[in-house]
Formats: structure tokens, sequence, C-alpha cells
């Protein structure tokens, strides 16, 4: 691990246009992340710093002598960092993202579902509109949040969202205790209930129920159905909502992470996008 550089970065050393990205968390999400910004934001993106466990090790997606490795905070934003990706779970959420919107960045917050207590979300909205940052929440593996979001103001009165997967992608989780998955035949619906509920209970499954939660009618008025398939290969996600100005009905088949069934391939492409809409001319 690399680890407190004798020397800070000097911004003027750098295009304008350049975003320094810090990352909390190198797991599957965050290489992935790092992988796609060498491969599309070349010139416009880089991660200056990666934030991991004191007791952890990583081999980054790419090695430059400005890349700073450490296990300290105030080191990741010394190395002059414009913005924050936290992909590294509720844990990290607690432990930094006070930090960083008092730094005065912006905090992308891939573990959404850490929103889901009330107490948490009221802190952290608190300290992000004290600082005059903003916490940007990636739409990760579903689509259709922009009608949810729309909907809000257009008699928006019923969302339900329903997430299929693998059992061997609830596997470690409450799902063990509510249904026999390594038996299963056929799929089993073995949780039905709000968005908090599920995203409190379901941690590393439900960032996208608290999504469209939150885009919508919020974490205790969105139903959710959570299913074990054996017969699935894929991640899917449904949305059936209900408005004044309208219906939708939205159906997705995404792929696991290679690295971590829990997750779909789409999350890390959603965060690209969403540090690239932040210095885009036009952004739809």
């Amino acid at each position: 691990m690399k680890q407190d550089p004798g020397h800070e970065i000097d911004p003027t050393q750098r295009p304008p246009q350049m975003q320094r990205i810090g990352l909390i968390g190198y797991g599957a999400i965050g290489r992935a992340v790092h992988e796609l910004l060498l491969i599309h934001a070349t010139g416009t993106a880089t991660v200056a710093g990666i934030l991991i466990p004191p007791s952890a090790s990583i081999e980054p997606a790419a090695q430059n002598e400005s890349l700073v490795v450490t296990d300290r905070l105030e080191t990741l934003l010394a190395a002059d960092i414009d913005i924050v990706v936290e992909c590294a779970g509720h844990s990290a959420v607690d432990a930094y993202a006070v930090d960083v919107l008092r730094a005065g960045l912006d905090l992308v917050l891939v573990s959404i579902g850490a929103l889901a207590d009330a107490e948490r979300e009221q802190r952290l909205r608190h300290e992000a509109t004290a600082a005059g940052r903003q916490m940007l929440l990636p739409s990760g593996a579903i689509g259709g949040i922009d009608w949810i979001g729309a909907a809000r103001s257009a008699g928006l009165s019923e969302v339900l969202y329903r997430s299929r997967k693998s059992p061997l992608a609830w596997s470690g989780t409450d799902a063990e205790q509510l249904v026999d998955l390594a038996s299963l035949t056929s799929a089993a619906i073995f949780f039905r209930g709000t968005a908090r509920e599920a995203a409190i209970r379901f941690p590393r499954n439900a960032n996208v129920a608290a999504t469209v939660a939150l885009a919508g009618l919020g974490l205790d008025a969105t139903q959710v159905e959570l299913i074990a398939d054996p017969a699935t290969r894929h991640n899917v996600h449904e949305i059936e909502a209900d408005s004044a100005g309208g219906s939708m009905s939205a159906r997705i088949k995404g792929m696991p992470d290679p690295g971590n069934p829990k997750t779909s391939l789409m999350t890390a492409h959603s965060v690209l996008r969403t540090i690239l809409h932040r210095r885009t001319a036009m952004v739809i």
C-alpha cells in the first residue's frame, strides 16, 4: 500500500476539465469503476486515490506515481480529490460520509440502502445541505428512475419493486432463515414488505429497492418482493407503478457482477455515468 505521500498534488498541474476521483472501497464495484474510467474517461476523469481498510491490500487496475492507496481518509482527501465515490457498504457510509461532505466534496453513494436508516438519512441530508454539497445516488442496476421521479408530481400512487435472483445471490443473508435456498426447485417469494424493511434486512441486495423508493413514494410507501429463483442466471428487476399521469411496467434482466453475484454488472456503469455527467455540457 502506498502510504502518506510526502507532498500534496498541485492542482495547477492538471487539465482544468480533469476530475480526480477518490474511491472508498476497492471490491468488485470499486475496481470495476476504476477500470471503466480508464477505458471511457481518458482526459476527463482519473482515480487519484483509493481508501481501503488497514488490513487490506490491493493491486490497482492501473498504477501511476500520483495514485494514493491509503487507509486514512485525510490522506485520500489530500490527493486533490474533486469527488468521492463510496462503494464499501453501510459501515463505510457511517465512517466516512459526513467527513467527506464537511470537506466540501460531493459524494457518490453506491450503498443507497444505507439511507433506509432514517436517522442516518437525516444526518447526511443535513451535512450535505450545511456544506452546500450533494449526495449523488446512481440508478445502479435499475431503469425507469426518471419516470418514477417525474411521476411524483403527476399523482404517483403505487409502486411495487420486485427483485428476482438466483439462490446463490441470496446466500449469506436473512433469506437463508426464510427459505431453504439449497433445495429450491422453483421460484420462491421469501419477502414481502416495504422498501425500508427490505433495505435494512438485506443490505447487500436491496440497494435498488431503496433507489426506487427514494425516487418515488419513499421507503415506507414503496412495496417490495424478493424472490429466489433457481431457474435464473440473471438479476431480474421489475417495477410496477401507477400515477394520475399514467402507469409503468418495467423489467430488466441484468447480468450479475462476476466478482460479486449480489450486485449487477451495470452498477459500475451507472456510477461511471454519474461521474461523467458532472462535467458534461449536455445531460439527459
